[in-house]
């Protein structure tokens, strides 16, 4: 706990039980939203609220301790793997996330073919596909409908 205290200081944050606890929860579930931050989380901080855990989460982000991603058809998801460049796959059919690193390591990874006038400082890459046990159950492509969020239109 000490390196999370430390952490939070040096974010320029106070230290309090909710963002330690939330923080405590996303190294050990990342990938979750607010939700099951909470879930994680309410056992250890007594009366803490899903608004209380949007405004940590929310703190954390702005400080750069925690990463916001934020699939098609998903509530925003958090993870405490920053400062590097990684990227993301979704299955599409039961929703399961995996870090994925970057073939280039460096940001941006990807550049338009035309930046209108824009100066790219990252790029945010998230890989639609099914996981092992998802590929091997036909009903889960039938339960997504098979196909990425920008096949169905849904970005």
């Amino acid at each position: 706990m000490p390196e999370l205290v430390d952490e939070l200081r040096a974010g320029g944050l106070k230290v309090t039980a909710g963002r330690v606890a939330v923080l405590r929860a996303l190294e050990s579930h990342p990938h979750s939203d607010a939700e099951e931050v909470l879930a994680a989380v309410v056992d250890e901080v007594r009366g803490i609220s899903v608004q209380s855990v949007h405004n940590v989460l929310a703190d954390l982000t702005r400080a750069g301790l925690v990463r916001r991603i934020e699939p098609a058809r998903s509530a925003a998801r958090y993870e405490r793997r920053v400062g590097d460049n990684h990227h993301h796959v979704v299955c599409t059919g039961c929703g399961a996330i995996t870090d994925v690193d970057c073939v280039v390591g460096h940001a941006p990874c990807l550049h338009p073919s035309d930046a209108a006038g824009y100066v790219i400082d990252v790029a945010e890459v998230i890989f639609w596909g099914r996981c092992a046990a998802c590929a091997s159950t036909p009903a889960a492509t039938a339960d997504r409908g098979g196909a990425t969020p920008t096949q169905r239109g849904d970005s």
